[in-house]
């Protein structure tokens, strides 16, 4: 049905863990087949699974490949129409489906919550999609990420004596510390942990220095016209805003390349195309955000650019890992401007505004947390606070709340001395690691990646990053 004739390790572990009832946690690289894992699983088994994925474009992807095969599969999002979210919640309710995918925002809306309630709709898995962005959102713009370890025991309550629910969290990358985080906020039983290693041996890392953007830009054009059109090998381009891509785009066209923008603004008929152009090498290459590349198996990809780098490693390894799915030799190249810094005064202003933005969340939702009441429900504190569910999401985050079931909250009496801990003008910075890599022209880029998330690199040089390739020229012979 996959096109498989065997499994790639650890597939067939985790694909038996999870028959078998098991939690797990799964980090693995990039294009290493996570969903097969969670959709099999859910095909053997009678009843249905939940999805929960960040991203419509994400869900899309996965749901047609699925339609494709004829599989009982379908989604929810707020951009459906209101005859396509009723023929699925007909389906829903009449047990027609196998795997559902749907957002944290969409599980909990009341329409979809009721049904899954109902004692004779046997629910068997609640699977968690790139579930990094868990830590990454949960405590910001997507709170109800942080409600999620609250759904098991709320469902039980409502299905037969007996009746198991398995949760697994699966994402490309996820330090130690974030693998903490998960297993706490899904409160996982016992779960069985594949963790891989995410050095990939035929990617070759690199970054090149430029002196003003204008520079920059002129590089990543040579680049370009380098490669041949002939060759049939696909690149991606990744920007951090919807505007930097357009833009980036049509300078492109401009000069006579074929590309186009995506990003999570454009629709789904439209974001489709691309996606199909890309596949089909109608398109060589794709400028887009972060939205572009979740679920979407090309294995020619050949090379990743980073016009504007990301802002947390996790990110970066993630767009990394597009290249060179198939084993064949790969690039990954960040651009960044020298001497202003990796970030140009551009790109400066903007991480700005998103770290002030964000510090303006954390203490709105902290001087919040002194006016929600000690215990009530998510609905009152919606129409009471315009910012309130940040602010539980916030307080969940540095464990003084409890979800006593996806509604309901109890604030607890911790330390506030963490809140400073976290968000304090000490605080860790989580964009000293991006920068730490970026600026580093001695150490092995592929050493520094590793031991971000946990791992030893098995030798001191990899042999194929920038950094090894030009410790490894001969010298010049001198007289």
């Amino acid at each position: 049905m996959w096109g498989y004739s065997d499994f790639r390790s650890p597939q067939g572990e985790i694909v038996q863990a999870l028959i078998q009832g098991q939690d797990a946690l799964v980090v693995m690289p990039t294009g290493g087949g996570k969903s097969i894992c969670f959709q099999l699983p859910a095909l053997l088994h009678t009843g249905l699974t939940l999805v929960i994925s960040p991203l419509v474009a994400l869900m899309e992807n996965q749901v047609a490949d699925l339609h494709q095969k004829r599989l009982p599969a379908a989604l929810l999002h707020s951009q459906l129409s209101k005859s396509q979210r009723q023929t699925t919640l007909t389906s829903l309710e009449q047990g027609r489906l196998r795997l559902l995918y749907l957002s944290p925002e969409t599980l909990f809306s009341p329409p979809v919550w009721q049904r899954l309630q109902a004692p004779d709709l046997r629910i068997q898995g609640l699977m968690l999609d790139e579930a990094h962005c868990l830590v990454q959102w949960g405590d910001t713009f997507r709170p109800d990420y942080r409600r999620l370890g609250s759904v098991r025991p709320a469902l039980l309550r409502h299905k037969p004596p007996g009746t198991r629910l398995t949760i697994a969290a699966f994402t490309a990358t996820a330090d130690p510390e974030t693998q903490a985080s998960l297993c706490q906020v899904l409160q996982l039983r016992r779960p069985q942990k594949f963790i891989l290693n995410p050095y990939r041996p035929q990617l070759t890392l690199g970054v090149h220095y430029t002196w003003s953007p204008r520079q920059r830009w002129e590089r990543i054009h040579h680049y370009l016209s380098q490669r041949s059109p002939q060759s049939q090998e696909s690149g991606l381009i990744y920007v951090r805003t919807r505007q930097d891509g357009e833009n980036l785009a049509e300078k492109l066209r401009n000069l006579g390349h074929k590309t186009l923008a995506y990003h999570g603004g454009l629709k789904g008929a439209e974001r489709r195309r691309i996606e199909g152009d890309w596949m089909a090498h109608r398109l060589p290459f794709v400028v887009s955000t972060n939205a572009f590349g979740m679920g979407v198996d090309n294995p020619r990809v050949r090379w990743v650019i980073h016009y504007q780098v990301p802002l947390l490693l996790a990110e970066y390894i993630q767009e990394v890992g597009r290249a060179g799915r198939d084993g064949k030799p790969a690039e990954a190249l960040a651009f960044i401007s020298e001497p202003t810094g990796w970030l140009d005064p551009s790109d400066r202003q903007r991480w700005r505004f998103f770290q002030e933005q964000q510090q303006r969340q954390h203490h709105n939702a902290l001087r919040l947390a002194n006016k929600i009441p000690p215990q009530g429900t998510i609905q009152l504190i919606q129409e009471q606070f315009p910012q309130g569910t940040m602010a539980l999401g916030l307080l969940h985050s540095l464990d003084r709340l409890q979800w006593q079931d996806p509604f309901t909250y109890r604030i607890l009496q911790t330390p506030r001395s963490k809140f400073t801990q976290a968000h304090g003008p000490k605080a860790k910075n989580p964009s000293q690691a991006m920068a730490h890599y970026l600026h580093n022209r001695r150490h092995c880029r592929w050493g520094l990646l590793l031991q971000a998330f946990g791992f030893q690199p098995r030798k001191a040089q990899c042999g194929h990053c920038d950094n090894c390739l030009r410790s490894q020229r001969p010298l010049p012979r001198s007289g």
